[in-house]
């Protein structure tokens, strides 16, 4: 088959349920990377495939999956491993999206921030799929939790991240417990050295596919802005949100710390930031993920690495707070922003001791950037906007069986809201998450405090900060 000239899902040898579902979701037609490689996947060829955020990757081997899957075979068929738990959260999902027509089947995530016991429990009941990250799936095999003998799909996401937070010992030893006849698959948005090294010995005569390009030319407007010294970021970082005034901008530092100090620096000057790194406990980053995607929060300040897994369509801005620290992690960077049809801008931020970086970078990109002139320091005194949404937590969640329809329905009832004041609605283990506008937002609250969910009553709390 031409995947250069066959661009439709119904043109591939795909199960009748799988491509019903995928019409229910409008997945018509296939994005580049996956014309390049399902075919391939499907045919059961080791495929090596580079592409960006927001290429269409998660379905490209989520369909693969899928297809080979015997669900009335009831083991672990196939293992897909991410560089965090945002993104192996991302992943589940998404697959669970795919197989809303394959019934019986069962995907688990197993990662860590999140106790041990119960994901023994959930293995002992068995499962087809799971998607985890590479330490707690080796904690696991190590433990004799779980059972990779009838593994048939080996799945690497993101594998250049996963090297990058030193995982590649950790995918070593998971290996061991992986049956050597198999089909492995390997994405990665960039390819250093490491990975080429990787492929060499864990694939069979891969197939590689290459897709670098998921914008349009004019989708983003790249800009940068020189500044004299490094004591001039945080006042450019705040001139430049307060002249463009976006609903939701993502600034990546290259540490821990920068993201920290960035953060509590704009949340001093009464901008609504969040800062996400490695360092949170897994409860606080879920809260932080679905406020900044929830809109209830307008600015989230990362590091490359904590950004890995958001799936944000409307990203209107990224800034660079400084230059990357390699020339394609730019690319990932700015390619966050004017995606789905959407335009996006980009700003980076760069000091004359750093000039020698940029053009590294353009270079790389073989384009000179343009130059952006800072609006006049006197917008500072400007007011700061505010989010549109504001998030109210209930202290209740799948183990309660609340669902989002019974959110829905406890606040649009008598007396209630109108629909069009809620946002979105994210249930996670044991409490649930719930956009709102923020004029509404008190009303809200106290429909929910007041009445009931599935015949009991819950805590509510509005969430600030």
């Amino acid at each position: 088959m031409s995947t250069a000239n066959n661009l439709k899902f119904d043109a591939l040898d795909l199960s009748k349920e799988l491509l019903t579902n995928l019409a229910s979701l409008n997945y018509h037609q296939m994005t580049l990377i996956q014309a390049q490689s399902l075919p391939l996947i499907l045919e059961g060829l080791d495929v090596i495939a580079q592409s960006k955020t927001g290429s269409g990757k998660t379905a490209a081997f989520g369909l693969g999956v899928l297809q080979k899957l015997n669900v009335k075979r009831f083991r672990v068929q196939s293992l897909i491993l991410c560089p965090t738990r945002e993104l192996a959260d991302q992943v589940s999902k998404e697959l669970r999206r795919l197989a809303r027509t394959v019934h019986n089947i069962k995907i688990l995530t197993l990662c860590g921030g999140t106790a041990f016991g119960p994901q023994v429990g959930s293995l002992e009941h068995g499962a087809h799929i799971i998607v985890g990250t590479p330490g707690r799936v080796e904690e696991h095999l190590r433990k004799g939790k779980l059972d990779l003998q009838n593994l048939s799909t080996f799945v690497l996401d993101e594998a250049d991240r996963m090297l990058d937070m030193g995982f590649s010992e950790t995918i070593d030893a998971i290996l061991k417990y992986v049956p050597s006849v198999r089909q492995t698959l390997l994405f990665s948005a960039t390819f250093p050295r490491e990975i080429e090294a990787m492929t060499s010995k864990i694939m069979h005569a891969p197939q590689r596919v290459e897709n670098t390009e998921t914008h349009s030319e004019d989708s983003i407007q790249q800009y940068v802005c020189r500044l004299e010294d490094e004591e001039d970021r945080i006042t450019a970082l705040r001139l430049i949100l307060l002249e463009i005034e976006p609903e939701s901008t993502l600034v990546f530092c290259n540490t821990r710390k920068q993201v920290q100090e960035v953060a509590n620096e704009l949340v001093a000057a009464n901008f609504s930031a969040l800062a996400l790194h490695g360092e949170l406990e897994q409860k606080s980053r879920d809260e932080i993920l679905v406020r900044f995607s929830n809109k209830s929060a307008s600015i989230l300040v990362a590091t490359d690495v904590a950004a890995r897994g958001l799936d944000i369509d409307e990203l209107d801005l990224v800034i660079n707070h400084q230059i990357a620290p390699e020339q394609e992690v730019h690319i990932h960077r700015v390619g966050r922003t004017g995606r789905a049809g959407n335009k996006g801008q980009a700003f980076t931020l760069c000091t004359k001791r750093e000039q020698f970086k940029l053009d590294k970078l353009e270079a790389f990109l073989n384009t000179s950037l343009e130059q952006r002139e800072l609006a006049n320091p006197e917008l500072l005194s400007k007011p700061t906007f505010y989010p549109t949404m504001a998030t109210l937590q209930v202290d209740g969640g799948r183990k309660q069986k609340v669902r989002p329809g019974d959110i829905v329905g406890a606040l649009t009832g008598k007396d209630g809201i109108a629909a069009t004041e809620v946002g979105k609605i994210n249930v996670f283990e044991r409490c649930t998450y719930v956009a709102v506008t923020q004029t509404k937002a008190k009303a809200a609250l106290k429909k929910l405090s007041e009445g009931k969910l599935k015949g009991r009553s819950f805590r509510v709390r509005r969430i600030r900060g």
